[in-house]
């Protein structure tokens, strides 16, 4: 027997979120099928070792980590197609964005992102609804924003939005945006809500708003010759435990969504929900980035949802 296959897989956040629970689930399967054929290790967290959480891209692409998940949005400058996912109110309900990234849609974006990028794209995690949370005051309607500089995940199309929504918005890396929530240098962020807990934001932001502006997905993503080079039953394996790895997060993820709520009130901060019309405010204001999306992206990726 020669060496075994070594399979590196890492995240950015500790080892109980839903991600990386998932990357437990995959190791575990494949272990339990392959032995002393693969060796199997975890990074749990990149930003525990020096990395920025947007390392993680070059990490697997270079085949420093065999596998990583990261937010769409961080390849949107390579992949100008993944900002047609970034737009703001896309989708309104769970199982319609579950149900596009799943079908045609998640299937043309792991196509792009493989053209331009030295990945293998097995899948999608769930990041879901991203939300706002604010150190300064209730936010209801976009006037509420006007001025607070937020950090946004590094794209253009979330830039743009909080643009319109009367924000400063800050494309930085997390780690950049976790040292400076502490510090008090920014007034904002958005993130669904378990993000906001796992990285402590609610112990410096009192002010959360459900807003579901954005749903974002994680990418699966493999260092592609390392996959190609795999035998047949070790790639179809790694295949299936990814298939069974994404609707295990997904279901944790929504527990951990009603988690993380109950932890932002138990710190005594304010959860504010949006009356109907209040919403539709948030929507209208950016109704011009929607309508240049048309142009932007043309009418085939609007048919796919």
């Amino acid at each position: 027997m020669g060496n075994p296959i070594k399979i590196r897989m890492g995240g950015y956040g500790p080892p109980t979120t839903s991600f990386s629970r998932g990357l437990k689930l995959i190791g575990d399967a494949l272990s339990a099928e392959f032995g002393d054929r693969i060796d199997v290790k975890y990074v749990w967290n990149i930003m525990d070792f020096g990395y920025r959480a947007e390392d993680i891209l070059w990490l697997v692409e270079d085949g420093v980590l065999t596998l990583g998940y990261q937010s769409s949005s961080y390849l949107t400058d390579r992949v100008p197609e993944l900002g047609f996912v970034d737009l703001p109110f896309l989708f309104d309900q769970r199982d319609k964005a579950r149900s596009a990234v799943d079908g045609a849609l998640g299937q043309f974006l792991a196509g792009a992102i493989e053209d331009r990028v030295n990945y293998r794209i097995l899948g999608w995690f769930e990041n879901g609804f991203r939300q706002i949370s604010n150190r300064l005051r209730t936010v209801r309607l976009p006037a509420d924003l006007k001025g607070m500089r937020m950090r946004v995940l590094p794209s253009e199309v979330q830039a743009r939005t909080f643009e319109l929504l009367g924000a400063i918005p800050l494309r930085w890396d997390l780690t950049e945006a976790i040292a400076a929530i502490k510090a008090g240098t920014i007034d904002a962020q958005e993130n669904p809500f378990a993000n906001t807990v796992t990285y402590g934001v609610h112990k410096f932001h009192h002010f959360h708003t459900v807003t579901n502006h954005f749903y974002i997905s994680r990418p699966i993503f493999l260092h592609r010759p390392a996959f190609d080079a795999w035998p047949p039953d070790l790639q179809r394996a790694m295949r299936d435990a990814v298939k069974r790895a994404i609707a295990f997060q997904r279901e944790l993820a929504i527990e951990e969504d009603r988690e993380a709520r109950a932890a932002i009130e138990g710190a005594g901060c304010e959860i504010t929900a949006l009356t109907p019309d209040e919403h539709f405010q948030f929507r209208a204001a950016v109704t011009p980035l929607l309508n240049e999306a048309r142009d932007t992206y043309g009418g085939k990726m609007f048919e796919m949802i």
